[in-house]
């Protein structure tokens, strides 16, 4: 007997969940109202719904609740979908939104197959994709505060007489000899550099967790693997690892270049077929650090110091990936250099490549580790 499906769709938010049900076949979704954000509200209404002569299929967006509902319907033996809000397709003309309006519009769009899954990371990738992010906040927090303190300074034309570049050891020291007639600016400075001084010693304790994790956590690995890439050290490597979770998921190369938004936009009709600047759609965080690494393969390929012992202990066919690379890298860079192209341009292109060199010693690493589990 063929059971019938329920596909569900669920508009979440901080507070409540609002629910929308679509049956199988052409009848409209009906509202079926809301439940609070909590688990045993959510196991209270799969009891509700769920009967023995059909199934449960379940999605809800992406957003800044996460996954946590995900693992709880999974938990039930409920079939979830996390869906893409930006692949979801958007009616021209709709000016209104409400939770009930979205929930029966997922429901819809779920049933008719219209809708995009994304990938869900393990509670280990996610925890490890936390501790890369928060570093990150601490170095965008770091570089406001000293734009901060930077602006105090240029409102009262106070700059060091010596030229030191700011932030040097020099600058810090110049600072050190800065005097104020007003009390309340004095405090005002004071402050700001004590800012800066408590959100450098942050990152110095996340950095000391990153390379706890580039020797313990489960994808230690793939972290010291992409280390045999030029321009690619823990903090990076760590990065890529986290975003990345499982190389498997990305069937080639070039699916993993376009989820990092690395390969150009285009529109073609016809005969004509016009390129134009990079898609930027998908991980951003990915993207950053690629193009950042990209810019080492401006000098020509070597094998130094730092770099040996990064690699000393890695399997041959990995460094022999990584030396492929830094070759055929900063070939192309001298090359669209030849050719006059934009910096910019230019990077981009290397970044690109880059990608598919990242993917491929992630591949590399994954069949390794199934052969050793073989």
């Amino acid at each position: 007997m063929s059971l019938a499906t329920k596909y569900v769709g669920l508009d979440v938010s901080k507070q409540k969940i609002a629910i929308a049900i679509a049956d199988e076949g052409k009848q409209d979704p009906r509202y079926w109202g809301s439940i609070p954000h909590t688990k045993e509200a959510v196991r209270k209404w799969v009891q509700q719904v769920r009967s023995t002569d059909m199934t449960l299929e379940v999605c809800y967006e992406a957003g800044p609740t996460g996954y946590v509902l995900y693992r709880w319907l999974l938990e039930m033996d409920v079939s979830c979908t996390v869906i893409a809000p930006s692949l979801i397709p958007k009616r021209a003309g709709d000016r209104i939104k409400t939770d009930k309006r979205d929930a029966i519009r997922l429901a819809q769009l779920f049933r008719s197959g219209e809708l995009t899954s994304i990938y869900i990371p393990t509670p280990q990738d996610e925890a490890l994709r936390d501790l890369v992010r928060a570093r990150e906040d601490a170095k965008e927090d770091l570089n406001r505060h000293k734009q901060r303190l930077g602006k105090l300074l240029l409102r009262l034309q106070l700059s060091p007489s010596n030229g030191a570049t700011p932030w040097t050891h020099a600058y810090e020291e110049w600072l050190d000899t800065l005097q104020f007639s007003e009390d309340s600016q004095r405090v005002v400075f004071q402050e700001y550099r004590e800012t800066i001084r408590e959100t450098k010693e942050r990152m110095k304790r996340y950095e000391r967790e990153i390379e706890v994790q580039e020797e313990e956590s489960h994808q230690a690995p793939l972290i010291q693997a992409l280390q045999a890439l030029r321009g690619v050290a823990v903090l990076t490597a760590t990065t890529l690892a986290s975003e990345i979770c499982t190389i498997s998921r990305f069937p080639s190369a070039s699916a993993f270049m376009s989820y990092c938004g690395l390969v150009p936009s285009e529109r073609s009709s016809g005969e004509t077929r016009w390129q134009g600047s990079l898609t930027k759609a998908g991980n951003a965080h990915l993207r950053r650090v690629l193009v950042e690494s990209a810019w080492s393969y401006r000098y020509s390929p070597a094998v130094k110091r730092k770099m040996r012992e990064r690699v000393t202990g890695l399997p041959s066919e990995i460094q022999s990936i990584a030396w492929n690379a830094q070759q055929r890298l900063h070939h192309k860079y001298r090359s669209m250099m030849r050719k006059g192209k934009h910096k910019g341009t230019l990077v981009a292109a290397l970044a690109r490549e880059l990608a598919g060199f990242v993917w491929a010693i992630a591949k590399e690493v994954e069949r390794l580790d199934q052969k050793k589990t073989a």
